[in-house]
């Protein structure tokens, strides 16, 4: 009974939110364009589904995901674990290379969640489309979810140590502005993008759990200082990644185009 409960609760909720949505776009379409809705059956049909796939996805964060990224950050960085006596003046800081477990483990959920993240590839087709197939979906892909894994192996680094914050994220956008002046300007829009379709349905719920359960588990460390930040690396090292492999293709592509002057 409880579990329905929680069902019905969850699906007023998202109806909640749902609603401003479809009144906006019921005003625009018959004030604004002022013309009846194409295939209104299969529309309403796919609201329902859509409205159904968020409720469950909600439950599935709350009974799944959340439990699982902070049981996986708490498991990994027990004393028991990491083989370490943590007595009062324990620093943490000093023994960081102990906890190469949990960035290991960042790492890899973030690459296998960004690489199942569907709006990530939602943008890939569509830029292959667009591109005529100079932008490989796979590359795409790959590029993006390698940023995603250094990202937050980086992010769990500073949590572990207890670096500020704004530090990596300076210097990381810094990096972003050098090497938007020397890639190709027709991936910087792409690059930019890229950064925020990792931050979505499937990445953020674990991040953030991670990023929590990382922090109540490192002695030393606050949940809502040290806790949230993972999802601003998540963010901005894929903008990196994919200006560094558009940087290398495009000098590859260049070097063999030299190469076959050359040779005739």
């Amino acid at each position: 009974m409880t579990s329905w409960l929680v069902f019905f609760e969850t699906l007023f909720g998202t109806l909640g939110d749902i609603f401003p949505i479809v009144v906006t776009i019921l005003v625009f379409q018959y004030l604004v364009i002022k013309r009846p809705l194409h295939q209104p059956k299969q529309l309403l049909l796919g609201t329902v589904f859509v409205i159904l796939g968020m409720v469950l996805f909600l439950l599935g964060l709350e009974q799944a995901l959340f439990p699982l990224g902070e049981s996986m950050a708490k498991q990994l960085t027990s004393a028991e674990f990491l083989g370490i006596e943590q007595p009062e003046n324990y620093q943490v800081s000093e023994h960081w290379m102990a906890y190469a477990w949990i960035y290991l483990f960042s790492a890899a959920i973030g690459f296998s969640t960004t690489i199942a993240e569907p709006s990530l590839l939602a943008v890939a087709i569509k830029a292959n489309a667009v591109s005529g197939g100079a932008v490989s979906v796979g590359g795409l892909r790959i590029s993006v979810a390698f940023g995603v894994a250094f990202g937050l192996a980086l992010g769990s680094y500073r949590i572990v140590v207890g670096d500020p914050l704004h530090y990596h994220i300076i210097a990381g956008y810094v990096l972003v502005v050098i090497q938007t002046l020397f890639s190709p300007k027709a991936i910087v829009p792409l690059a930019y993008d890229s950064g925020g379709v990792t931050t979505s349905t499937v990445t953020v719920p674990l991040v953030t759990a991670l990023g929590l359960g990382l922090a109540e588990a490192v002695p030393g460390r606050s949940p809502l200082l040290d806790g949230f930040g993972l999802i601003a690396f998540a963010s901005l090292f894929p903008i990196i990644s994919v200006l560094a492999y558009a940087q290398i293709t495009h000098y590859l592509a260049r070097s063999t185009l030299s190469g076959d002057e050359d040779e005739i």
